[in-house]
């Protein structure tokens, strides 16, 4: 299926409030979309209730809004979504492109990556041990034209790397809900941190096998804290203070490679997306962390060091 219209999204998971990363990517995907006039969707990929704090959703959406960057249709909750995983998973299972997995990490590891309990040839549910259920990769140099870093090459090994799409415990895993949901929503771009890169090629072969064509992906670089470490909740990322909007979206387009003028940082929010959706150039995002230098705004006098 051919897209005709941009579609882009901005899918936290609600693992802690927004820090200045993730509004980094926001403002990225907000931006792409809304320079062609296309869709700007808001999903939450609340899919691991054991890592979610019960306010965590709320603060996300809350700095969101202060921050001008509103969903052009009703937020998506995946908790919501489970039957829709649920048939994608049968469906795999039944044609062979997904496979019940009894095998720990410790098992694997020992056997380099192949699966001493044979799970790729099981054809039914054990009776007796807990099991994942893991996408069947096919043999691939998986290749694609990344719209900041060109064209991308990936090596994807049958069973080696077969990611888990349902965990032991039941949850469905980011790999295959992402794909069910884009397919869904039907998504045509996807902006996303470099992080996720590596996980390109097999996901392009879960939409495939899905039915569906893959979105067109741009990889942004992280925003790195003072010590070079990816800024995320487990890195202790301070929230963002949305008390200062303006500013935090200023120090975004700065870490994005734009060159907005230091007065917007005294202009209201509309003012400064306004500049930005006139000004936003993709050719000047960085091509590398090291080179994007994001630094939250709290610790802005640090970024020399």
């Amino acid at each position: 299926m051919e897209h005709t219209r941009y579609r882009g999204r901005f899918a936290p998971s609600p693992t802690g409030p927004l820090h200045f990363g993730s509004l980094v990517t926001a403002l990225a995907t907000w931006l792409e979309a809304r320079t062609v006039n296309g869709d700007w969707l808001v999903r939450i990929e609340d899919l691991d209730p054991l890592r979610e704090p019960p306010e965590a959703t709320d603060q996300i959406l809350h700095s969101l809004d202060v921050h001008g960057l509103h969903s052009d249709e009703p937020i998506r909750f995946q908790s919501r979504r489970h039957p829709a995983y649920q048939t994608a998973i049968v469906q795999l299972l039944e044609n062979g492109q997904a496979y019940r997995c009894t095998c720990s990490r410790k098992q694997l590891q020992a056997h380099n990556g192949r699966h001493p309990n044979e799970c790729t040839k099981r054809h039914s549910a054990p009776d007796d041990a807990p099991y994942a259920i893991r996408f069947a990769l096919m043999d691939q140099s998986g290749q694609w034209q990344d719209l900041l870093l060109g064209p991308q090459h990936q090596t994807v090994r049958a069973e080696l790397d077969d990611p888990v799409i349902q965990r032991k415990e039941g949850f469905f895993a980011y790999q295959l809900a992402v794909a069910v949901d884009d397919i869904d929503q039907g998504i045509s771009h996807v902006v996303r941190g470099s992080d996720l890169l590596d996980m390109t090629a097999q996901q392009q072969q879960i939409f495939r096998a899905l039915g569906a064509q893959p979105p067109l992906w741009l990889h942004i670089p992280v925003i790195l804290n003072a010590q070079g470490q990816k800024l995320s909740k487990q890195n202790h990322a301070p929230a963002l203070d949305d008390s200062q909007p303006a500013t935090n979206l200023v120090q975004a387009l700065l870490a994005l490679g734009q060159r907005p003028p230091a007065e917007l940082t005294q202009a209201d929010v509309n003012e400064v997306l306004a500049w930005a959706c006139t000004h936003w150039r993709r050719a000047a995002i960085p091509l590398t962390s090291r080179q994007a230098r994001g630094i939250t705004p709290s610790t802005q006098s640090h970024s020399d060091h």
